[in-house]
């Protein structure tokens, strides 16, 4: 240290300097970021607060308004995006550059847009889960269901479906809260209406005190619904083979039917390595041949109150299966009494027009019904559409259904077939059809179609 040259110490220093400016940068780089990264975070929780201020009072909080505001205004969203009486709909048409950032919004983050993304996801929450109070008219419902429509886009597929159960709830609570008979008797509030599942709810349990103008417009409403939900099943079920092919019946033995690969598989002992030759001694051809008897499909459907989701799914279904060629579909509705919907089978607005949803259900009087139908058990399915709370009535309608089992009826028990996939179902039944190996269907209806593919295929 000593032999240093007063020109070498400077030269250090001169190099300790520089090297120390670059450090200094990267720490206050670090601080501005941290302190960037803070404020965010109280810009974040300060939208966050208001919203749950408003979710759960009406009444507006001076501060969290003001703050919100500046906030909003800071990161360039509209003011208009604060007030809870303009729809979504309404600020994307005021603001088309919105679209893009609410499609998709909570299926993945930036960290860069924390603040606009909380800003956003706000407006969205407060406009569809804070419902109010007291009347609804036509409009609002309007509003809330296009607003609902955004929600699920931000949520993407996944999560829309995860919260399908709350929307429905919340959108019944509007429907039931709505002067429906007004409505429906004015046209031009009737046509501001989109049908929908707890609209549909209502109109089948209040169809009998409608008349007019009121009970023309509640069945437009109606067949619009049930032909929009058939387009979709109609889609899903589109694929459907029906006639398995018959193994009973010899493959044609013609060129065109050959099943090469088969033959090459079969024959691979006949390989002859030196002559590097394939000898083939047996040919396999693809059977061809189509069941002629028609598959009878009997439905029969819970339309005690708590089934009315899938009462209406599964007569759109059952008319789409009876649709098809060798499919012979039957259609059964119970409560306390069993009614058969055979004929109409194919105009599923007719069936649900004629339906009486309610009171309790005797599924031992269905069966009665089923039971003379299946004339060829193994080539029949039985699907039933119920909670299956039968309260005294539990051991003889599983004593039926054990019994149709058994002789070779494919036997499918449905819990459910709504979009959210939330159904109660009697646990004693649940545990027996597991035993019986025919567990019970929960959840969407494409589980359905997939069973009865497999059938008819």
């Amino acid at each position: 240290m000593s032999d240093q040259t007063p020109g070498a110490v400077a030269s250090g220093q001169t190099s300790g300097a520089a090297m120390g400016e670059p450090t200094t940068a990267v720490g206050e780089a670090a601080g501005a970021r941290d302190a960037a990264s803070s404020a965010d975070e109280n810009r974040r929780q300060v939208l966050y607060w208001r919203l749950l201020a408003r979710m759960f009072d009406h009444e507006e909080q001076p501060a969290l308004e003001a703050a919100s505001v500046a906030i909003v205004e800071d990161i360039g969203l509209p003011p208009a995006l604060l007030d809870p009486s303009v729809s979504v709909d309404n600020l994307v048409q005021r603001f088309p550059d919105l679209q893009a950032e609410l499609d998709g919004l909570l299926t993945a983050g930036d960290d860069d847009q924390r603040v606009r993304r909380a800003a956003l996801v706000s407006k969205l929450l407060l406009n569809v889960l804070s419902t109010g109070s007291g009347g609804v008219t036509a409009s609002r419902l309007a509003d809330w269901q296009r607003d609902a429509g955004w929600l699920k886009r931000a949520l993407g597929a996944e999560g829309a479906c995860e919260l399908a159960g709350v929307l429905s709830g919340l959108e019944g609570d509007l429907v039931s809260r709505m002067r429906l008979r007004e409505v429906l008797a004015d046209p031009a509030l009737a046509r501001q209406l989109t049908p929908s599942m707890s609209l549909i709810e209502q109109l089948l349990r209040d169809k009998s005190n409608l008349s007019g103008v009121a009970l023309a417009n509640a069945k437009a409403l109606i067949r619009r619904y049930v032909d929009e939900v058939a387009e979709v099943l109609r889609t899903q079920v589109q694929q459907t083979s029906v006639g398995a092919v018959d193994r009973s019946v010899p493959p044609k033995r013609v060129f065109r039917n050959l099943d090469l690969d088969r033959t090459i598989w079969k024959n691979l002992t006949n390989w002859d390595p030196e002559e590097e030759r394939l000898y083939v001694d047996r040919l396999f051809y693809r059977q061809t041949a189509k069941r002629t008897t028609p598959a009878r499909l009997i439905v029969v459907v819970d339309q005690s109150g708590s089934m009315v989701d899938s009462m209406v799914n599964c007569t759109i279904l059952a008319s789409i299966f009876a649709g098809l060629p060798k499919v012979d579909v039957h259609l059964i509705a119970y409560d306390t009494r069993a009614l058969d919907l055979t004929p109409w089978v194919h105009d599923p607005f007719e069936v649900l027009l004629r339906t009486k949803l309610g009171g309790g259900n005797d599924g031992p009087v269905a069966m009665a019904m089923a039971r003379p139908k299946i004339t060829d058990p193994r080539n029949t399915v039985l699907v039933w559409i119920s909670d299956f709370y039968e309260f005294d009535r539990s051991q003889p309608l599983f004593d039926g259904i054990q019994a149709v089992h058994r002789s070779g009826v494919k036997f499918i028990p449905v819990g459910s077939v709504n979009s959210s996939g939330h159904q109660s179902v009697n646990p004693w039944f649940r545990q027996r059809f597991k035993d019986l190996g025919t567990p019970v269907i929960s959840g969407h209806i494409r589980k359905l179609v997939f069973e009865l593919k497999n059938f008819l295929d």
